[in-house]
């Protein structure tokens, strides 16, 4: 019997949840660290999925405090569709949306800590990692919620989306500081495309209609993903304004492509500025194809009504993060992840000057998604980058924390973990103050 790539080696799930506390570490955690280092990803508890993203969720933790690293711990989401097999949809189509993998991201906004995935409800967790259930923000959400809110660093306000196979396909949403919905209200899309993330800047919200669609035939096979290559669907840009939510969405073309995930994005006068990991195009025939994304800018000129598209790097990567204070502002640098078959690198962008740094964990090291945790209480100063690293000659996982400001040495600390952490997606730098 063949198994499946996404089921072997550190793609392979785990199956023990661990509580380990006084972890060993290589080299001195940085004292102002106080706080956890969250992840998420798919670990299928059944040992088998028909693709990778579509796992159930185990979040991975790590608390450190007082240059200590107190304790890991892993645990599953433990959702409907983990409890019970409970489908996302029923017999007449109606969706469920407390049925969901809860696999892709785990964020922190209004003292909850959620879980979340694109196709559900966000699940809310404790700081032990033990789930609560479902969060619909007290019944006034109706939508799924995107994987990827964005949290402005200035209003605290939490920006989300939410998407469908079935009209309306895709809907806004804006919850407050405190955690209450405000804001919902449906963008009007022509059929069903998939949209993974979006981009926030301090006045506008940008939407990413691209084509990569919801393919009937795929869905019912039950063979991956249910999204295919479009070569007769537009992509374009939609412009909301944040002081007018239920404005008009004005849309501009650019050349057809596919982005899961940007960078970051600004306002410049007239203009509004976005950095996205590209795609030429995705899943043209089949979902578990592995195509490759690189760094791009994008320069919306509003009055002329066109976008300027710039290659910035030819070099294959994903997972772009800044500091978080920064999100929609203009943020001096960007960080992404490098995971080759045989090693892994970090990549710190200078954004202003079009320089990098790279850090190079070494044959058989592979690095996940990093998170910028700051050093100090100045947005955009210096931080560190914490990144799982899988080592293949050992089959065990490090958290490996690099300072940011010097990419190129050897990380400051490495928290030996008491085991391997499947490759995953997307996590948070959760500090205590």
């Amino acid at each position: 019997m063949n198994v499946p790539s996404y089921l072997t080696g550190n793609y392979a799930p785990v199956l023990d949840e661990v509580t380990a506390l006084e972890l060993p570490v290589t080299g001195q955690i940085p004292p102002e660290l106080s706080g956890w280092y969250l992840r998420n990803g798919p670990n299928p508890h059944a040992a088998a999925s028909t693709h990778w993203f579509l796992g159930d969720g185990m979040v991975h933790g790590v608390r450190i405090e007082n240059g200590k690293a107190v304790s890991y711990r892993n645990r599953w989401v433990r959702t409907s569709t983990f409890l019970d097999g409970t489908p996302g949809r029923d017999a007449e189509g109606h969706r469920d949306l407390t049925a969901g993998l809860a696999n892709t991201h785990v964020i922190r906004h209004a003292g909850r800590i959620l879980a979340l995935v694109e196709s559900s409800f966000p699940y809310e967790l404790t700081c032990d990692l033990d789930t609560l259930g479902p969060h619909d923000f007290d019944g006034k959400l109706r939508t799924a919620m995107t994987a990827h809110p964005k949290t402005c660093p200035v209003t605290g306000e939490l920006h989300f989306f939410g998407y469908d196979v079935v009209e309306p396909y895709l809907t806004y949403h804006r919850a407050n500081a405190a955690g209450d919905l405000e804001v919902s209200r449906d963008i009007d899309v022509p059929a069903a495309s998939m949209l993974h993330d979006f981009n926030l800047t301090a006045e506008h919200v940008v939407f990413m209609d691209l084509p990569v669609l919801f393919d009937l035939e795929t869905a019912q096979a039950g063979t991956g993903m249910p999204y295919r290559w479009s070569d007769s669907y537009q992509a374009r840009l939609g412009v909301l304004r944040r002081d007018d939510p239920f404005g008009e969405v004005r849309w501009f073309d650019i050349d057809p492509c596919y982005v899961f995930h940007p960078l970051n994005a600004h306002d410049e006068p007239g203009r509004i500025v976005l950095y996205v990991m590209r795609y030429a195009s995705l899943w043209r025939k089949d979902s578990q194809e592995q195509e490759q994304a690189s760094l791009w800018r994008w320069t919306i000129d509003l009055a002329a009504g066109t976008v300027s598209e710039e290659q910035i790097d030819d070099r294959a990567a994903e997972f772009p993060r800044v500091d978080e204070r920064l999100v929609g502002q203009n943020a001096n640098f960007g960080h992404v992840t490098v995971a080759g078959k045989d090693a892994g690198a970090l990549i710190r962008y200078d954004l202003t000057t079009g320089s990098s740094l790279t850090h190079d964990f070494g044959p058989g090291r592979i690095p996940s998604e990093a998170c910028f945790a700051p050093a100090d209480g100045n947005p955009g100063g210096p931080g560190y980058l914490m990144t799982y690293v899988y080592d293949a000659a050992t089959d065990r996982s490090d958290l490996a924390i690099v300072d940011a400001t010097d990419l190129t040495a050897e990380p400051v600390a490495t928290i030996h973990l008491p085991q391997r952490v499947p490759f995953g997606f997307h996590g948070s730098w959760l500090a205590d103050n």
